[in-house]
């Protein structure tokens, strides 16, 4: 049998709050490993914002996916090819994403992302606003659709600069 699951917010945040996703090729990670994800059905985007240090989601698993593998694959990937950028450029930044755990030794990502449920439309509109208004919080935009890696555009202004979006009505 077959268990919905809701759309879940999602936080990730960057080890030690470094930048990572500071050029535009590190955006560019998350935005395509989120469209691969869409295109094979593993997911739903309902809405997203790109920072420096961390980034937001509210997506959906879909259909027998579990969300832990899902998210755990995804996290993978984007800080294995995070790092392999990183290499190529002998970033200083490599240097602190140092870990040296018996299992891994590079950090990108913070353990435990804050993933919320979103079981009611009053909660999903709140962390809609919330995700969108992250940019204009960091003074980095006067208006959420000001700011290019986020999904403000497409909901304020019907523009749809990300294909991997499904609007949240639908």
């Amino acid at each position: 049998m077959l268990v919905k699951q809701y759309p879940e917010f999602l936080t990730v945040t960057a080890h030690d709050w470094l930048p990572v996703l500071s050029r535009v090729d590190d955006k560019r990670i998350i935005i395509d490993s989120l469209r691969f994800l869409v295109n094979v059905h593993r997911i739903k985007v309902a809405a997203f914002v790109l920072m420096d240090t961390h980034f937001h989601l509210i997506w959906q698993v879909l259909g027998e996916h579990k969300r832990e593998d899902v998210q755990r694959d995804f996290l993978r990937f984007t800080a294995q090819q995070i790092l392999k950028c990183l290499r190529n450029e002998k970033s200083e930044l490599l240097h602190k994403l140092l870990f040296n755990s018996k299992d891994r030794k590079y950090q990108v990502w913070q353990r435990n992302s804050l993933g919320i449920e979103l079981r009611n439309a009053k909660a999903f509109l709140q962390k809609l606003e919330y995700i969108h208004y992250n940019p204009v919080k960091a003074g980095l935009c006067a208006l959420p659709e000001d700011y290019q890696y986020s999904s403000a555009r497409f909901y304020e202004l019907n523009v749809s600069d990300w294909d991997f979006l499904t609007h949240y009505e639908d």
